[in-house]
């Protein structure tokens, strides 16, 4: 998962994205990059770390012009080198910087493909730098000397054709403008807005539109499936619809985990769905403890407060903020290996004993994923004093990977992994469990706008709307996201930053 901005505007708009990125920063903390143009030139920064750590005054001062792009990186199948923080580039046709959230499922089709038949060459592992190419041939196809918009939309529909998976791509073609474009599921989130200006308007395309909000953009709307916007250089916006048979399946781990409370995706706002789950969640709870001895809810921060609070009104029991989080530690389902992973809990929460000491304690996550954090959180408890510690899940146990821009683990890492509810109980040190049921989960966020037909609940029941996905293709994931291959993929990673 990772975050993605465009900006075409009237002035300078290198803070802009620089702020934008630090809005998208909960979507990837491995690394980040900008590149903007003027005068038929690109200038880039990226490098791994945070927004923060990568850019500084010297940095910003460079990257001068009217329109760019930027990315937040959360590492997918691929390595986490500095070499593959994005945007990434091509020279030909005309010049092209592209970067994108979520993962291609036909990937290694797509590499000999460009090998064997478009003659081009990828110097990294990413994904992104397939994607790239293939939008960079699809565009050569159709390119002339006096430059058509017509050519760009011809060539999302060529990549479209082509590529299978969850994407939303930002591009810049040098001297010409900001694209952007949704896979024809529409599964990774993208939108667009705009702002008034004395010289006239500026558009900003962005993964959530909580980017917009700050940066005093009003939301425009969600790109539909399939769908481009291309906005020139000069400010004028164009859409077209550029697949043959669109629909809408956007991926449903969005809106339990990964994007902030206060973001509308497809109409639905995340805060408001995440308050259904609670209600549902505790409707649950009540159907199979009704005679619980809950003494007090505690959320495990931050993403399942929202959930938390209001199954902690519908039991008519005490909600209280028991565990402190350190901000500056990163989303441990992340950390590559087991060692990294356990010390991170432990450095990212901290309990307060008082609100545990002598108490039947419920905990609410919003999801269970490794069950490794789970059980050092229950432990923690435990020793603050909790007389019973039980936990609930805002969503059903996770039990397959989500191939499509998620960097779960393997299969066989799953704590859900042919274990039934009782046994993961067992294995993470809870008094009992519950999870959400998956069809309470579809409509918590379904209620938001019912024309969404469809989600991707693939990591929940196994379902992949791309109908690529087999056993082989999981035996090939295990290898790049087991904790063995990350831990070696670290012991490896370059430490160098990249500046042009």
């Amino acid at each position: 998962m990772c975050g993605i901005v465009g900006i075409v505007s009237q002035s300078p708009v290198n803070l802009d994205l620089y702020e934008a990125l630090s809005v998208l920063q909960h979507r990837g903390q491995d690394a980040a990059g900008i590149m903007t143009c003027e005068e038929g030139r690109f200038f880039m920064r990226k490098g791994n770390g945070l927004v923060r750590d990568v850019f500084f005054k010297q940095h910003m001062q460079r990257l001068v012009g009217n329109m760019g792009i930027g990315h937040a990186r959360y590492p997918t199948a691929g390595c986490s080198s500095s070499l593959e923080a994005q945007p990434f580039y091509v020279n030909s046709p005309y010049g092209i910087a592209l970067a994108h959230n979520g993962n291609l499922t036909n990937t290694d089709k797509l590499k000999e493909e460009l090998f064997q038949e478009d003659m081009r060459h990828l110097n990294t592992e990413s994904d992104t730098e397939a994607l790239l190419n293939v939008f960079a041939h699809e565009l050569h196809l159709q390119a002339k000397p006096a430059f058509d918009r017509e050519d760009i939309f011809r060539a999302v529909a060529g990549v479209h054709k082509r590529c299978k998976g969850g994407y939303a791509v930002i591009a810049m073609i040098v001297g010409k403008g900001v694209l952007a474009f949704r896979d024809p599921n529409g599964i990774r989130p993208v939108v667009y807005g705009k702002r008034e200006g004395e010289d006239g308007a500026d558009y900003m395309i962005a993964s959530e539109s909580v980017a917009l909000q700050a940066q005093g953009f009003e939301l425009v709307r969600d790109l539909e499936p399939g769908e481009a916007v291309f906005v020139e250089e000069n400010g004028t916006l164009h859409t077209r619809q550029c697949a043959e048979d669109p629909k809408l399946v956007p991926c449903i781990f969005e809106y339990v985990y990964f994007a902030r409370p206060d973001s509308i995706m497809d109409k639905v706002s995340v805060y408001k769905a995440r308050l259904r789950m609670g209600q549902k969640l505790v409707q649950k709870i009540l159907r199979e403890h009704p005679d619980h001895d809950i003494d007090v809810v505690i959320p495990i921060p931050d993403t399942s407060r929202t959930s938390a609070l209001e199954v902690a009104y519908h039991l008519n029991v005490k909600y209280r903020e028991g565990f402190i989080k350190n901000r500056y530690i990163g989303r441990t389902f992340i950390m590559p290996g087991q060692k990294e992973r356990k010390k991170s809990v432990r450095q990212k929460l901290n309990p307060i004993d008082l609100e545990f000491n002598g108490k039947n304690v419920l905990l609410i996550d919003d999801s269970i994923v490794r069950g490794t954090t789970s059980k050092q959180i229950i432990q923690m408890a435990r020793e603050a004093g909790a007389k019973k510690v039980y936990m609930a899940s805002a969503s059903p146990p996770v039990r397959y990977p989500n191939v499509y821009g998620i960097d779960m683990p393997a299969m066989e890492e799953f704590v859900a992994h042919d274990r039934s509810v009782e046994e993961i109980a067992e294995v993470i040190g809870a008094d009992w469990l519950i999870y959400q049921d998956l069809d309470d989960l579809i409509e918590a966020v379904h209620k938001g706008n019912e024309e969404i037909q469809q989600f991707d609940c693939s990591c929940f029941d196994g379902q992949y709307i791309t109908n690529d996905v087999d056993d082989q293709y999981f035996r090939k994931l295990e290898l790049k996201r087991n904790d063995a291959a990350k831990m070696d993929r670290v012991a490896n990673q370059s430490a160098e930053t990249i500046e042009l």
